[in-house]
């Protein structure tokens, strides 16, 4: 007998395998990292609605503003450490080389405590400048200077939850920031109750104190050999976390300055009120896509570092990621396009009418971010940090470009039209790049979803414009149905149904979205 078809027929059941068991991965991960971000929303805006009661708009925007320069100060202090530790962490422990993830491990936790202490002392030191400069005046700067046990807290944190995400602890992670968003609603309201807006910026000071012991109790679930590298070679290890860190940490300013410039364009040829709808737009727009971008930087990350070096499988990994991302973020847009007036009323008030224009525009934009950011996640897994950086650098300079000319040509409605042209050069911008990188190409999967997928949402995007809006509702709800049901069968071929939690299971089963039990 000859063996052969045994053997093909073993490694076809393999392949067929491994690809199942990622794509449950990455649904497994969007779900988790997605529920999460559901709750920490739901609790941050439980602690906002509850800080605008006590204090009112007012207390919020301090409360902002003392939140601002302590991300800010960490940023600068940080120099993108935490998040190139969790690249070379998951690099290590592809390899399952223990002594190299120890080192690893030792020297970031090293340098997050060293960085903290650092951002600390520096706000301490210039805590008077820095509220001169923010507030007008000095009197905020014991309030300031208070901020630099914030700036200290959260930066350890961050270096403990970079060995959860490195090693791919998804469920820990996504545990961390919902006890995070907990803690932050459960301390700050007292704490501001009591103390008004002087308790601000303990409120901060404390939740940042609570994700240290939060990151601790699950970093210390994670075995890893003790070790005590010379300082030396710490440095030398420290070195190469900072080449691809201080890219991102720059990227993560510009980022910050882009927006800022987008705000201040719309504030200095609109006014305050213009500025207000984009922002009511811009949170609305990225709240669903959020979810499905955590995700990727949660899990998919650092999978895909481990596989860097594997050009086949890295772009397997991305494709799969584009796929699953785009199966589920398809019927949400469709959502938000058929109800953004009704979704921005509830959001806010029926006073940001003038937002929906937005919205709709910057919808066609997240589209675009969820099938390209896989693809900049390739630049970092392989290290390619100069790239990744002028590419970010051209979309923030291309985005602010556009803003400025499109307020000037189509009004208001030109910020979210600008953010969609700017995604659709990114998006062929880094394809051409990482094509070249790696040699990537698009899955005949992902070809099929860009088919029927761009019509449907370009045609539920131009019927708001020539339907009634009552046929208008009805076509975007019908398409927003199809879709869901496309996506969730694309999903059960991809991902097996025992896989799910039995009452999605049996709800899936009854909406006949999944086959029926049969007894033997």
């Amino acid at each position: 007998m000859n063996p052969q078809p045994a053997s093909v027929l073993e490694i076809s059941h393999n392949f067929t395998k491994t690809h199942m068991h990622s794509y449950g991965q990455i649904l497994k991960s969007s779900v988790w990292i997605g529920g999460a971000s559901v709750l920490s929303i739901g609790f941050r805006i439980l602690r906002t609605k509850a800080i605008a009661l006590l204090l009112g708009a007012p207390g919020v925007g301090l409360l902002g503003i003392f939140d601002s320069i302590s991300e800010l100060t960490r940023t600068v202090a940080g120099l993108g450490i935490n998040t190139s530790g969790v690249r070379q962490i998951a690099e290590a422990a592809g390899k399952g080389d223990t002594a190299h993830l120890a080192r690893t491990v030792t020297t970031l936790r090293r340098v997050a405590f060293y960085s903290g202490a650092l951002g600390a002392l520096l706000l301490l030191i210039f805590s008077r400048p820095v509220a001169a400069l923010t507030f007008g005046n000095d009197q905020q700067a014991g309030a300031v200077a208070l901020l630099a046990l914030a700036v200290f807290f959260g930066e350890v944190s961050q270096g403990q939850a970079a060995l959860v995400q490195g090693m791919r602890r998804i469920t820990h992670l996504a545990w961390m920031n919902v006890l995070g968003a907990f803690y932050g609603t459960v301390l700050s309201i007292p704490i501001i109750y009591f103390y008004g807006e002087q308790g601000l910026v303990p409120a901060l000071v404390c939740v940042a104190a609570m994700g240290v012991l939060t990151s601790w109790w699950y970093a210390r679930k994670i075995r890893v050999q003790r070790v005590a590298p010379a300082w030396r070679e710490t440095f030398s290890q420290a070195s190469e976390l900072l080449k691809l860190g201080s890219i991102l940490m720059l990227t993560g300013l510009m980022a910050m300055g882009t927006m800022y410039l987008v705000r201040l364009i719309l504030l200095r040829t609109m006014g305050i009120e213009a500025a207000g709808f984009y922002q009511a737009a811009w949170v609305v727009g990225g709240l669903y896509i959020g979810f499905i971008v955590q995700a990727m930087g949660a899990d998919f990350y650092p999978r895909l570092t481990a596989a860097a070096n594997d050009h086949p499988q890295c772009n397997r990994l991305v494709n799969e990621q584009m796929e699953v991302g785009l199966l589920l973020a398809v019927p949400g847009i469709l959502a938000t396009l058929t109800f953004a007036p009704l979704v921005l009323q509830l959001f806010y008030s029926a006073k940001f009418g003038p937002a929906v224009e937005i919205l709709r525009w910057i919808c066609l934009g997240m589209v675009l971010r969820v099938a390209s950011w896989p693809m900049g996640f390739v630049l970092l897994a392989k290290g390619e940090r100069n790239i990744f950086f002028w590419l970010e650098l051209g979309n923030g300079v291309a985005y602010v470009a556009l803003v400025w000319a499109g307020v000037n040509t189509f009004g208001l409605p030109g910020t979210g039209i600008a953010f969609f042209v700017s995604y659709v050069a990114y998006a062929i911008s880094v394809s051409l790049v990482v094509r070249r990188v790696s040699g990537f190409q698009l899955s005949a999967a992902n070809q099929q979803l860009a088919f029927w997928g761009v019509p449907v949402i370009a045609a539920v995007f131009i019927a708001w414009y020539f339907l009634p809006r009552l046929a208008f509702t009805a076509f975007g709800v019908a398409a927003t149905i199809l879709a869901g049901i496309y996506s969730l069968k694309s999903l059960f071929t991809l991902i097996p149904l025992e896989q799910c939690p039995r009452l999605a299971q049996n709800l899936f089963r009854f909406l006949r979205l999944a086959p029926v039990k049969t007894s033997a």
